[in-house]
């Protein structure tokens, strides 16, 4: 960075490597030279600093640093390099030589453009364009970006002569002749009417023996004296006698089949290429080059033509490039199957995809139901079928899938807390769902755990006997699909002593009487389902335990929640 010095009416003491950037102070810009100084830091004998550099004033001290002010005194870009402005242009511009403008660069005639063949360069300001040229073919020419057709007898760029009309047609013209000839005569390039030389024009005019004189609009046919051999007839001009080519004349007498070959004074008939020569019917028979050559023409199949042969090839082959060798066919380039194709030897087969079985047609693929083909052993719950495979699923509620993909786990609502249950409801989980559960203590009766309350008193001895001394809550989670009977709960005092007898009773949630009591023994019973629950249900059975015990009654009651759910998935 350069750095500069202000003078003020007093020198001002040298400061080396002055950091504008760092100025605390007020910080001016001069725009142009012949402009002053703004700022209140910035005195009126402040020497001025040259374009558009930034003055910054420390301690009384100014320093000036080059900056590019919008564009400083340059055209297009300004740089700062070593403390000096660099003027620069934009792409398409180059630097004029006062090294501030810049000019237009044409690309088209520095040959910089990137225009491809048959494509005309038009240069633009600080770039070019590519425009497609239009050629016309010849009769045409370009107008408003169209071929249009050339008037060439309107312009009188036509070659007619002078005796011919020109008529003007889509791209050419033709000339047409004003006056017509009479018979024997012919219109010549300039429109007049010559003479036609029947002698020479027309072939053989004249009879055998005869020679041809030309006259005016017609001919005329004087014997020839000369006398020639059969085979030859006299020249023209009756001096000397020439073969007669009977071959090109047509006066031969080769049948079908046969090629004329003209010899000197005859000719000679002989057959086709693939024909061959019968003497008894005394003509060109076609030759079957199958029967002649088999298996030696073609690869496959030989079929006789006239006068040649033909080779084909079976079923999944094509004919190679010398039209007698097969190549086999790769059909599946033409993606004849729905899935999966395999070339092979004359012909093709098709494949499915896993999931895929191959229809009756051979060739498309229809998906295989696993569910259905599998008898329910894929999923615990539902088998979902899709394209080219399956699904498991479970149901939409109470459930998720497990990592194998196939069997369903319940969700513990209770674990994770989604339930709904309030702050004063239990949450006990099942299979699938939950369930919100209320245990509250009746009256005379106090909490004394979770799941257990205790009588506080009584009042009489029937009273004590009658009333259970404990009421204790459970919870039991059973499938529909339980094999009855099935033992669900066991009762008994515990600890149990000798002389014990108990009785069991369910005084309530039994009315469909799905439930039974049984004894043991003297002091154990047992619950037990005997009808199987079919579909879903919940009771809340009362069982009443009474124990006998050294020549008194005391009464338990058992309230127990089940819960007969789905079977598990």
């Amino acid at each position: 960075m350069n750095e500069e010095y202000l003078e003020n009416q007093n020198r001002i003491p040298h400061i080396p490597s002055p950091i504008c950037f760092q100025c605390t102070s007020s910080i001016c810009y001069l725009w142009h030279e012949a402009e002053e100084l703004t700022g209140e830091s910035c005195g009126s004998n402040l020497r001025l600093c040259s374009y558009f550099r930034l003055i910054c004033v420390v301690n009384a001290n100014v320093f000036c640093n080059f900056l590019c002010i919008d564009n400083g005194p340059c055209k297009h870009i300004c740089n700062v390099v070593e403390g000096n402005v660099v003027c620069s242009c934009l792409s398409g511009y180059t630097i004029m030589a006062d090294g501030i403008s810049c000019e237009d660069i044409n690309e088209c005639v520095t040959d910089t453009h990137t225009c491809q063949r048959r494509e005309h360069c038009l240069n633009t300001v600080g770039s070019f364009k590519c425009l497609q040229e239009l050629s016309c073919q010849p009769g045409y020419e370009l107008k408003d970006g169209e071929c249009v057709d050339i008037d060439e007898c309107e312009r009188g760029t036509h070659s007619c002569k002078v005796n011919f009309v020109c008529q003007n047609t889509e791209g050419s013209f033709y000339c047409e002749s004003k006056q017509r000839c009479m018979d024997g005569f012919l219109q010549d390039p300039e429109g007049n009417c010559v003479d036609i030389n029947e002698c020479t024009s027309l072939p053989e005019p004249c009879k055998p023996g005869f020679n041809c004189i030309n006259t005016v609009g017609s001919y005329t046919c004087q014997r020839n004296m000369l006398t020639c051999s059969r085979g030859y007839h006299s020249n023209e001009d009756g001096t000397r006698c020439v073969d007669v080519d009977e071959c090109q004349t047509g006066v031969h007498r080769c049948g079908e089949g046969q090629v004329c070959h003209n010899l000197p004074g005859a000719y000679r008939c002989d057959c086709k290429m693939g024909y061959q020569y019968d003497a008894f019917s005394r003509s060109c028979i076609d030759i079957n080059e199958c029967w002649n050559y088999p298996g030696r023409l073609c690869q496959h199949t030989c079929e006789n033509t006239p006068g040649s042969y033909h080779c084909t090839c079976s079923s999944g082959f094509h004919l190679s490039y010398d039209g007698k060798h097969c190549e086999d066919v790769n059909e599946c380039d033409t993606s004849p199957c729905s899935q999966e194709c395999a070339n092979v030897y004359g012909s093709y087969q098709c494949y499915c995809r896993q999931g895929f079985q191959l229809a009756e047609d051979g060739h498309s693929c229809k998906d295989i139901d696993e569910c259905t083909q599998s008898a329910g052993i894929l999923c615990t719950f539902r088998c979902v079928n899709v394209p080219g495979s399956y699904q498991c699923a479970c149901p939409e509620q109470g459930y998720t899938m497990a990592a194998n993909g196939r069997t369903c786990r319940d969700i513990d609502e209770c674990a994770i807390g989604t339930h709904n249950c309030s702050a004063a409801e239990t949450c006990y989980n099942i299979q699938g769902s939950f369930r919100c559960l209320s245990f509250e203590c009746p009256s005379n009766y106090r909490k004394v755990s979770d799941m257990r309350c205790e009588r506080i008193s009584c009042f009489n001895y029937l009273d004590c006997q009658n009333t259970p001394v404990r009421i204790t809550y459970y919870q039991l989670n059973f499938q529909t699909n339980i094999v009855v009977p099935a033992h669900i709960f066991r009762i008994g005092p515990s600890p149990a002593y000798a002389g014990d007898n108990i009785i069991l009773t369910i005084i309530k949630g039994n009315e469909e009487n799905y439930f039974s009591t049984r004894r043991l023994n003297s002091y154990t019973g047992i619950v037990y389902l005997q009808r199987q629950v079919k579909e879903p249900k919940d009771f809340l059975l009362d069982v009443e335990m009474k124990l006998w015990r050294q020549g008194t009654y005391t009464t338990f009651l058992a309230k127990i929640y089940i819960f007969i759910t789905a079977h598990a998935y």
